[in-house]
């Protein structure tokens, strides 16, 4: 394990606090007008699934936990859990659904995931960074807008809703940043 300061937290990095592991969701950096700075962090413990918000001062140093991870391929859903296989041994293995969070929207067949373990148990799935995705239904563009500054909204096919550039139309494949949410660019 490595030690990081306070402030050095960053959405996604696995830490131990108070003799758990939790996985950080969000960040805020708040410099105040009196005294030093501090990050306000946002987690969810990766064992019981309970959430909390931390304060962490640049003088705080906190165990960046380094986890063990291991190639799976997404099969299906059954039921509330997710069943994935082994990309070695070809076992299967079914994790709880809520385990992804937010992400889950973009988990597609035979997807390739990254499943994070501690002590030889599975605690955390990861996507790739990026997925293609189809508009089904895109806002019109309003006269007079500048095709450098405006995005519109735009629904992509698992239902999640994506702010598009204005010559991005209905039936589109783009590429969307699942963790942030957000257009990439146009697939190719």
């Amino acid at each position: 394990m490595a030690k990081i300061s306070g402030v050095d937290i960053r959405p996604g990095n696995i830490i131990e606090y108070e003799k758990g592991i939790w996985k950080v969701a969000k960040t805020q950096h708040t410099q105040p007008g009196k005294g030093g700075a501090f990050m306000q962090v946002e987690m969810k413990n990766l064992i019981d699934g309970r959430k909390t918000n931390v304060r962490f001062r640049s003088q705080d140093t906190i165990e960046k936990v380094r986890l063990d991870t291991k190639d799976f391929q997404f099969l299906y859903v059954d039921g509330d859990a997710l069943v994935f296989m082994d990309q070695d041994n070809y076992e299967q293995i079914n994790l709880p659904a809520d385990l992804l969070g937010d992400a889950m929207a973009f988990l597609q067949d035979g997807m390739e995931v990254t499943l994070e373990m501690w002590e030889d148990r599975p605690i955390s799935v990861a996507l790739p960074e990026q997925v293609e995705a189809t508009i089904v239904e895109a806002d019109a563009v309003v006269k007079g807008q500048t095709a450098s500054s405006s995005f519109k909204p735009a629904l992509l096919d698992n239902g999640v809703r994506v702010m598009v550039p204005p010559h991005i139309g209905s039936g589109t494949r783009i590429v969307v940043d699942v963790y942030e949410r957000a257009y990439v660019r146009k697939a190719d």
